[in-house]
């Protein structure tokens, strides 16, 4: 699979803002794209995710692994794929962006605290897994300026997602030993923890009125599977293949198992009107790199594979999906039109209802 999916005090100058419309593309969807048109690709080489809306619809923030770079800084630009500009110090990895309501202010993961370079990659002999750097939380400004570190764990805290009314973060962090979902209001107080099942618990996305959360989980549950969990977290990795959906309300009651899939389900968001969940899956092919984005409905239970409706048809990776605030258009990440196997870019398509 191309795309690691569950991703990946200033003191460096910071990138000028380099103007890159002229690079946009245009295709058309693929055969069975009924709700995409206008097809446009915002980014062109490196690997590029986790591309998240601004809330006035205006700017993009996202991770990127351009420049030569060997793992994500976090960069913005305007919605057009324009006035591109590297916002972290260019230290260590970062992850998972979000825009402040004012659009002013960004919050994202970086492990610049504890290593100026890239973290050491996971030994290729223990087949996929993801590493759990030392990622805390940090704001900065939309230039590159003030940055500032928000959470102080000094173990994996990321995968941070805004509250639509603009109050809360929702994260997930190893800070009790487990990786766990929290609630902190957005000057990093009253952090309440939401899960505590053993088990992987993360990617959560706040519900457009603020009154459920989804999220990926794998909770193992026979004898070996919690040896194996226990050996591969005490060694700073985990492995992302079996991921479920779940919902619960913002203080972790109701929690309801959504989608019974199998394979990795994941980078959950969304409808508009709240009804519906987008998503990605490799369910048909477990083993495989091809995900694509599928819509379930957010009151599902258990839900299979007659209870999805497809959104993509590439034979690639397609994920981590978003809809603009206004629902007119979705942004997502895949591998179509690469033009070197390790790429990843951006996707903007307007959405047909």
């Amino acid at each position: 699979m191309k795309l690691t999916w569950l991703a990946y005090c200033a003191a460096a100058a910071y990138a000028a803002a380099v103007p890159v419309s002229a690079q946009v593309q245009t295709f058309a969807p693929e055969k069975g794209e009924s709700h995409l048109a206008n097809l446009r690709q915002l980014t062109n080489g490196g690997e590029n995710a986790e591309a998240y809306w601004s809330k006035d619809g205006k700017w993009i923030t996202f991770q990127s692994t351009r420049d030569g770079r060997t793992c994500d800084q976090q960069y913005v630009m305007k919605e057009d794929g324009s006035q591109l500009k590297r916002i972290s110090d260019g230290r260590g990895k970062t992850t998972c962006g979000w825009f402040f309501p004012d659009g002013k202010r960004l919050f994202f993961g970086a492990s610049t605290a504890h290593d100026s370079a890239c973290p050491p990659r996971p030994d290729p002999s223990k087949g996929y897994v993801w590493p759990l750097d030392k990622y805390d939380i940090f704001t900065v400004n939309k230039d590159g300026s003030n940055f500032k570190r928000l959470t102080n764990y000094n173990v994996y805290t990321a995968e941070g997602v805004l509250s639509p009314n603009g109050k809360q973060i929702v994260f997930t962090s190893l800070k009790d030993g487990d990786l766990d979902i929290y609630t902190m209001n957005v000057d990093g107080t009253n952090v309440r923890q939401l899960t505590h099942t053993l088990g992987y618990d993360g990617g959560a996305w706040w519900s457009p009125d603020g009154k459920k959360i989804v999220y990926r989980a794998h909770h193992p549950k026979d004898t070996t599977e919690i040896r194996q969990y226990k050996e591969l977290l005490g060694q700073g990795l985990i492995r992302p293949s079996k991921v479920e959906l779940y919902v619960m309300n913002p203080d972790g009651s109701g929690n309801r198992q959504v989608t019974a899939l199998g394979g990795a389900n994941f980078g959950p968001s969304w409808t508009p009107d709240g009804k519906r969940i987008i998503f990605a899956s490799n369910f048909r092919e477990p083993r495989s790199g091809n995900f694509e984005l599928y819509l379930v409905d957010a009151s599902a239970s258990m839900a299979g594979a007659d209870m999805l409706e497809q959104v993509t048809f590439n034979p690639t990776f397609d994920g981590f999906p978003m809809f603009s605030p206004d629902g007119k258009k979705l942004i997502w990440a895949s591998n179509r039109h690469d033009n070197k196997p390790t790429e990843t870019n951006l996707f903007v398509a307007d959405w047909k209802p």
